[in-house]
Order: structure tokens, then sequence, then C-alpha cells
């Protein structure tokens, strides 16, 4: 899941949820007073020059190597009601960048993702719900052929009209996985006790779209 550069012209927006004063209604019910100013309802695009799809894991138990996938395709689209928008995305593993070629190789090794028979990742979205100012956003992920829960902590940055005509909206979501939890389970112990490689990968994903339609 680098920051994305939004626009200045981007404003945070303000999210507020009203409890129903009747009973529980289902959140994706337009009357539970979920109010995204500025919110625009479409099918977008991905700006992958602004976006990013970033983790962190740490490495010798004492400090943290980033990394980053460039190369992914998302499906995303804002609903008239926000609870019902969906997103899909694909990301190709080959693409993995951590700033060091001889360790990606080593992560497209059938050690980590075994890219020549699992090339890709992919992320499904179940679900919106409001938590606090954000969002939670329920999905599933698939990798190395195994498919696990993973809710994500979703921040909306804004939609603003941009300099060229368009309209753009900026989104910030986070999460953690257990790599263990699909296989990835690889490692070398230390002498010292511990892991050379963490399990727990935090995953930070910096998102801009452009309104297609």
């Amino acid at each position: 899941m680098g920051i994305v550069d939004l626009s200045p012209s981007l404003t945070p927006i303000a999210l507020t949820y009203q409890q129903p004063t009747k009973g529980l209604r289902d959140m994706n019910d337009t009357t539970t007073g979920l109010e995204v100013p500025g919110y625009v309802a479409g099918r977008w695009s991905i700006d992958p020059v602004h976006s990013e799809v970033g983790f962190t894991v740490r490495h010798m138990m004492v400090s943290k190597v980033r990394g980053k996938f460039t190369k992914y395709e998302v499906e995303l689209v804002t609903a008239e009601n926000p609870l019902d928008s969906s997103v899909t995305a694909t990301i190709d593993l080959d693409s993995i960048d951590t700033g060091s070629p001889d360790r990606d190789n080593h992560l497209r090794s059938a050690d980590f993702f075994e890219v020549e028979k699992y090339p890709t990742m992919t992320y499904k979205s179940r679900g919106i719900r409001p938590s606090g100012d954000r969002f939670i956003l329920d999905g599933d992920l698939t990798l190395k052929g195994r498919t696990r829960p993973l809710s994500l902590d979703l921040e909306v940055g804004g939609f603003s009209p941009d300099p060229y005509g368009g309209t753009r909206a900026g989104f910030s979501a986070t999460g953690q996985i257990k790599r263990s939890d699909f296989g990835v389970d690889f490692n070398a112990a230390l002498e010292t006790g511990g892991l050379v490689v963490g399990d727990k990968i935090d995953l930070s994903l910096e998102i801009e779209a452009v309104l297609a339609s």
C-alpha cells in the first residue's frame, strides 16, 4: 500500500454520521446522515505519478525496510451513497522496488512471492463503514493463491477540480497483514534470537484519482 503530491486545492473533507433515532439502520442506507462535502460520484482512473502502493517491514529486529509496487491497476467507483462505493486493485508483484535489485530479485523468487507462478496480488472491497472522521474499507486480499480478509483505515483527502478541466480525488489507506497467512514464510534466525524479516507487514496507500465518467 512516498506521500502522494496532492494539489493544494484538495481540501480535507469533514465527515458526519448521525445515528438513527429509531432503531438501527443499515449503514448503506442514505438516510443515515453521512455527509461528504464536495463529494463526486463516478468512475475514477488512478494517476500513477501521484499515487503509491507501499509497505514497511521490520528488518533484523531493529530497523524497518520500505518498499513499493510500481505497476498496478485500480477500479475505483464512488457511488451516490458513499458507503456503496467499491474498489478492486490488481498489483504486479514483479514491480516490487525496495531500492536494492538483489533483494527485489530474492523477493520475486519462490522464497517469497514466487512471481512466475503467482504474478499478481489482488484486493477486492466488500463494504465501507464510517469510523469517526474516517472510513473502514473491508475487503479480501489474495496472495499466492490464498485469500484473507483485510480491513483498511481509509481517509478521504478531498475532491477538487484540476487546472486541466478535470476532477480529482485523494485517498489514503493503511492496514497490516501477516505474510505467513499467505504462505510467504521464508525466514532466517538471528544468533541473538528473533528473525531477519518480520512477519507483520504495514501497508500504506496514497491514491490520487481522476474522474473518468
